[in-house]
């Protein structure tokens, strides 16, 4: 170790902090109390985050939380997600053409075969088998070849264990250089660099920066490297111990059988090995007692050899994945995030209806993203069998994450359907609603040829257009004319206005006092939330819609008064007024209006008093 490491892993931590990570390809991984992030970065140069979240270790049994036991717990759980981290890194570092191959695309397109689970078993057997053999076969049968007897008692005994452990710690330090000079795996291996210099950062109080991760060492107390030294090293006193038991017990004179009887003894006893070495490390990495330094110095020095030093763009993405860990830890609400890699279609969607669930969005929303990115008739997605590409994938999951931040999905796509015209919305305007569509079609309904329309209020437009389209349609010719307070929601409804082929005229006015003519029709949905009711709204409402179109004063009806004070003159003689109200209201503002002929309350589709019709 050099002298520049030795002074950085002995500065005083100013952050202590319980996040750990674990290298992969092209990218890294890191674990907190309650969540874990990875981040890669994909072929494009862009770095990609899939995040998860899990039970805490203190919502976790008191079994699982007793020392020892949680060294087991913690050994076994760190095999089946390391893995899985790894293997689901490489889909997205590596560019699609190299993972797929042609027998693999004929299985996709001919028999919806998704054959990447199938290797992710095969690989994770396969490296077990091989872990197997290197770690524990070729170890034990090197030794043999020593002319020391495997299964003598005693001293003899014991010192074949101890060659064993030796021959064994020679082969993980020879393949550790081995698997190095591998080029795609040196690059792990600075991954793994860039992972400690990351956390020794945070731990030292420094601002997570390039340049400040890249001056912190590669070297840590709490790294892998040194769990398995300790691993080893223990090994050799546990199964030193059980060959006592074996040579007197169960040992017999059938040598290939003595063999294997000692590899199985070495493979029941893991969880014991990996629960002493746990308690170990955790007290070595808590602790710079100089007694103890000796067992800390060759797990230290092994990771000169783990780790090397990274990469900007590695360094970046184990600052992103840290980042993304302890804000997901410090807040609950924070959504799952998911690699975009080819996967199958129905099983992307199911894990977009549950993430929408748990996050109180609607399900269906989740075939309307489908939907609209693939094209496909929103009633066939659920049955649609394909596998996704990459691109198509990130174009999904890139409106699936906004989204879970509250977004509403008709302002993410950019636009919605009302009555069968296309409308643009963004922040300036509300969402139209279905409801309000029947509001459409009370107008066109009672329009007559040559009359002249007003729609007050009118946000993004889409009551005025799909009257004037409609009324067209039909051979009516009228005059329509939109007015709105907002400057931004005129130029989003004229630019909706053009879309459509509406002919229109629109107008900047609070409610009447810019209007001078008189209208046959006046149509209104004004905003109409009490402002106490505001903040009880869906997140989508209440933090995205503009306020200026939900806030309808101390009771909901203020705009309502100010139409039945001032509408008289702007509306022809045997002119109609016809509102859009909330749930409740209907009563009391069809009451507002006492000088008109007949006020009449008209039902939406669902039985609810909605619309209030009035005529002067």
């Amino acid at each position: 170790m050099s002298n520049e490491e030795n002074r950085n892993n002995s500065k005083p931590k100013k952050n202590y902090t319980y996040v750990g990570g674990q290298a992969v390809m092209e990218g890294v991984m890191m674990r907190g109390k309650r969540s874990m992030a990875t981040a890669v970065r994909d072929p494009e140069g862009k770095i990609q985050v899939e995040s998860e979240r899990f039970e805490p270790a203190e919502k976790q049994s008191k079994f699982k939380r007793l020392p020892f036991i949680r060294g087991i717990v913690s050994f076994v759980s760190s095999l089946i997600v390391g893995n899985r981290v790894l293997m689901r890194s490489a889909d997205v570092a590596l560019p699609e053409e190299e993972l797929t191959t042609k027998a693999e695309k004929w299985l996709v397109e001919k028999h919806k075969i998704d054959i990447n689970a199938m290797l992710d078993v095969v690989a994770t057997g396969l490296g077990i088998l091989l872990a197997l053999v290197i770690f524990i076969w070729l170890p034990q049968f090197l030794t043999g070849l020593m002319g020391l007897e495997k299964n003598a008692p005693g001293w003899q005994g014991l010192w074949f264990n101890l060659a064993e452990g030796g021959v064994r710690m020679a082969i993980f330090v020879l393949y550790i250089l081995i698997i190095g000079a591998i080029p795609s795996l040196r690059r792990v291996f600075m991954c793994h660099g860039a992972e400690h210099k990351t956390i020794t950062c945070y731990e030292e109080g420094k601002e997570l920066t390039i340049d400040n991760v890249r001056n912190c060492s590669r070297v840590h107390d709490r790294c892998g490297t040194t769990f398995l030294f300790l691993v080893m090293l223990v090994s050799i006193l546990v199964f030193s111990l059980a060959n006592v038991v074996a040579v007197k017990w169960i040992y017999t004179d059938i040598d290939w059988v003595n063999s294997a009887i000692r590899i199985c003894f070495k493979l029941l006893l893991l969880p014991v090995v990996a629960g002493v070495s746990y308690e170990l490390l955790r007290l070595l990495s808590k602790t710079d007692n100089k007694l103890l330094a000796v067992f800390k110095a060759p797990g230290l020095l092994l990771q000169r050899i783990t780790t090397r030093e990274p990469e900007d763009g590695m360094i970046e993405c184990a600052i992103v994945a840290f980042q993304t860990v302890l804000a997901m830890d410090n807040d609950l609400t924070i959504a799952e995030k998911r690699f975009a890699t080819p996967c199958k279609m129905t099983e992307l969607l199911e894990n977009t209806k549950t993430r929408f669930r748990n996050n109180g969005i609607e399900e269906d929303e989740a075939e309307w993203i489908f939907s609209i990115k693939l094209s496909i008739p929103k009633s066939a997605v659920a049955s649609e069998e394909r596998i996704l590409k990459s691109s198509q994938v990130k174009d999904i999951l890139a409106v699936v994450d906004e989204r879970l931040t509250g977004r509403p999905l008709w302002y993410i796509i950019g636009d919605t359907s009302f009555c069968g015209y296309t409308i643009k919305v963004d922040e300036r305007v509300l969402i139209p609603r279905s409801e309000t569509e029947e509001l459409a079609m009370l107008v066109v309904n009672a329009a007559e040829e040559g009359n002249k329309i007003l729609d007050l209020c009118t946000g993004s437009g889409a009551l005025a257009i799909a009257i004037d389209r409609e009324l067209e349609k039909d051979g009516r010719r009228v005059e329509v004319t939109a007015a709105d307070i907002s400057a931004g929601a005129l130029e989003l409804a004229q630019t909706n206005a053009i879309l459509n082929g509406a002919h229109i005229r629109f107008v900047e006015s609070d409610m009447l006092t810019r209007i001078r003519e008189r209208y046959n029709i006046i149509v209104c949905n004004p905003p109409y939330i009490p402002s106490k009711m505001i903040e009880t709204l869906q997140r989508e409402v209440k933090d995205f819609e503009p306020r200026i179109a939900l806030d309808g004063g101390d009771d909901g009806l203020d705009f309502y008064r100010t139409i039945a004070e001032n509408v008289n003159k702007n509306l022809a003689r045997g002119g109609i007024l016809i509102m859009e109200v909330g749930q409740g209201q209907a009563q009391e503002v069809a009451s507002l209006f006492k000088y008109c002929d007949y006020a009449m309350i008209i039902k939406d589709g669902y039985g609810v008093d909605r619309f209030v019709k009035i005529v002067i």
